[in-house]
């Protein structure tokens, strides 16, 4: 099923739920479906859902990238956007063991959430109340029987959602941003420095300071010194680099040398 067919359908049958709304789970080795939902899935990474893999497996993001990565094609879709890779020949995730998750500390957000999903009817939309949350529950799982009882709310913090909230919305305000989504951001130029900046963080760090690019913009040492270490402070600076060349937005401010170069007020 394509994606967008998938939204369509969560859209208008799945029931929606709230924070505080209960339901029942469990997933450890006990489990009799155990490791068997990473198994020929579809799961879609965020920029931080890399970093903290690549940064677990000790590689770059480029390796990281290519190793465990695809890129899904369909025609609808207004960027690009990176789903893991599964195995070639057993369609298992490439990073579970008989023992279940060997990353497991660093597991990606959708594999944090599930059961729980997440959508909005309005795609776009900065109304944060139209979002609604709903379970997948897929024949495969047998997790839904005799499992402890949780609020969604209470799932999510159990399972360390929250550290990848802040950098998640972000991300959601540029990829869902109107421009995207009404099909104006087509050029490959601009859809190369939105992958480049989400996924593959090491090489916009030596894009960035490799070239002349703090020449173009007011960066301070400070920020400068955070981000040439620091993947997370280097995302935050990359979104709000996005956000300024993407779609306009005042974000970043252009430095004296450039405005006086290039005759900018």
């Amino acid at each position: 099923m394509k994606t967008s067919e998938f939204k369509e359908k969560i859209l208008k049958e799945y029931a929606r739920m709230k924070k505080t709304d209960k339901f029942s789970f469990a997933c450890n080795p006990g489990v009799p479906c155990f490791n068997k939902c990473c198994n020929d899935v579809n799961i879609f990474l965020t920029p931080y859902d890399i970093i903290r893999l690549k940064n677990r497996l000790g590689i770059t993001s480029g390796e990281f990238l290519e190793k465990y990565t695809i890129l899904p094609i369909e025609e609808n879709l207004k960027h690009p956007i990176v789903m893991f890779r599964m195995n070639d020949e057993t369609l298992n995730c490439q990073l579970v063991g008989e023992n279940g998750c060997t990353v497991y500390e660093d597991r990606p957000w959708s594999c944090r959430m599930f059961p729980v999903g997440i959508a909005s009817p309005k795609e776009g939309s900065e109304v944060a109340d139209e979002e609604f949350y709903f379970l997948l529950e897929e024949s495969v799982c047998e997790g839904f029987k005799n499992g402890r009882e949780w609020s969604v709310e209470e799932w999510m913090n159990d399972q360390g959602v929250n550290e990848y909230v802040e950098l998640g919305e972000i991300f959601k305000e540029i990829s869902l941003h109107e421009k995207f989504l009404q099909g104006r951001i087509n050029e490959p130029i601009k859809l190369e420095m939105f992958y480049t900046v989400c996924y593959d963080i090491d090489k916009f760090r030596e894009l960035v300071f490799n070239s002349s690019f703090f020449k173009r913009f007011k960066v301070s040492e400070t920020e400068k010194a955070k981000m040439k270490k620091d993947d997370v402070e280097l995302l935050k600076f990359g979104f709000k680099f996005l956000k300024f060349s993407l779609f306009g937005e005042e974000t970043l401010e252009l430095s004296d040398e450039y405005k006086k170069a290039f005759g900018k007020n």
